[in-house]
């Protein structure tokens, strides 16, 4: 859809005269603008262009009121109506700066918000359309299969891992990409915007981001361990009073290496032949974040270094490794920590 039939279709929707958009980039898959209401203030539409996308976004801004406040939908045209949170920050712009202990806050805030929306969601998936498995998560540990394959690379059991995750007793609703810059910081605290994946799937999933970190992120550096843990321990104690067994090592680790595999092969997949000749940088307007190739160097190692020194899933161990001897000759330096963290 064009801008303006966006806000002509949004101002019969709100019935209220809609001026003066103004588009806030969206993506390949939506289009996002702010507008001018009749009565001074500001909403935010989101036109989706995929069916999927726009089912999980309406319906996860339904289900909670942690994001912006949904007003109205046109399920024909894919059109969402919503609150406008205003100009503020996100957890990228702390983690990416220059005060520690801003960053250290908002990374624990982040954490813990979204440990206690997964212990509040349990139970509670019938509130929600239906959805099948994680599509994108099957589909792309496939692509890495596939990918391994065309290396020479000995494939691991992908697929087992993709069950595993699906079949995982510990389901908590999600808004989805809950990367450091889909969270505003406001006044109110900690707000996510992003709520094209939002469903419900493996605790592990979201506890993974802890601690590779942000799995799925443009923004990608190091996070000092203690910082780490600390998130990680914050998400945790939000999640055990709705599942107790994950205060047992036992369950709660090895779940979340499971995880982190699963996020590493989708992101090998995704990136791996947009660099296969030449690197690309993550985000094409911020030079300072690290290039695609480093990143990618980067989880293969730290996956592999966890998966060996636990013991676990040590064909993925190989798969990894293997990957690292395969684009030896791309010799990128290792990825700093956080600019926020390098005092």
């Amino acid at each position: 859809m064009e801008a303006a039939d966006i806000v002509k279709t949004a101002s019969v929707l709100l019935g209220t005269e809609l001026t003066e958009p103004v588009d806030l980039g969206g993506s390949t898959r939506s289009t996002v603008l702010r507008v001018r209401t009749a009565e001074g203030g500001t909403v935010i539409l989101k036109a989706h262009g995929e069916p999927r996308e726009y089912v999980a976004e309406r319906g996860g801004l339904r289900f909670t009121d942690l994001g912006p406040r949904l007003l109205a939908a046109d399920d024909g045209l894919r059109l969402i109506v919503m609150e406008d949170l205003g100009e503020h920050g996100n957890l990228a712009d702390v983690l990416l700066g220059g005060d520690e202990r801003a960053a250290r806050a908002g990374l624990v805030e982040w954490a813990s918000v979204y440990g206690r929306l997964a212990a509040w969601s349990v139970g509670r998936e019938h509130e929600l359309p239906a959805r099948t498995g994680e599509p994108w998560l099957r589909e792309y540990v496939a692509k890495f299969a596939a990918l391994l394959d065309r290396l020479g690379i000995a494939v691991p059991d992908a697929d087992g891992v993709v069950t595993a995750l699906e079949q995982d007793r510990f389901r908590v609703f999600s808004p989805g990409d809950i990367c450091p810059d889909n969270n505003l910081l406001t006044p109110r605290g900690l707000r996510p915007i992003d709520f094209e994946d939002a469903g419900f799937h493996s605790v592990f999933l979201d506890a993974a981001y802890t601690r590779m970190p942000f799995a799925t992120c443009w923004c990608v550096f190091r996070l000092p361990k203690t910082f780490s843990l600390e998130a990680e321990r914050a998400y945790r104690a939000e999640v055990v009073a709705a599942y107790p067994e994950l205060a047992d090592d036992r369950v709660w680790r090895p779940g979340v290496r499971l995880a982190t595999v699963a996020h590493v092969a989708l992101m090998s997949a995704l990136l791996f032949e947009r660099v296969a000749q030449e690197d690309r940088p993550m985000h094409r307007s911020r030079p300072e974040i690290p290039s695609i190739r480093e990143i990618l160097r980067y989880r293969w190692d730290s996956t592999a270094a966890a998966l060996e020194r636990a013991g676990e899933l040590p064909a993925f161990a190989a798969a990894f490794r293997g990957l690292l001897a395969a684009t030896e000759s791309w010799r990128v330096p290792d990825i700093p920590v956080y600019p926020a963290f390098r005092s």
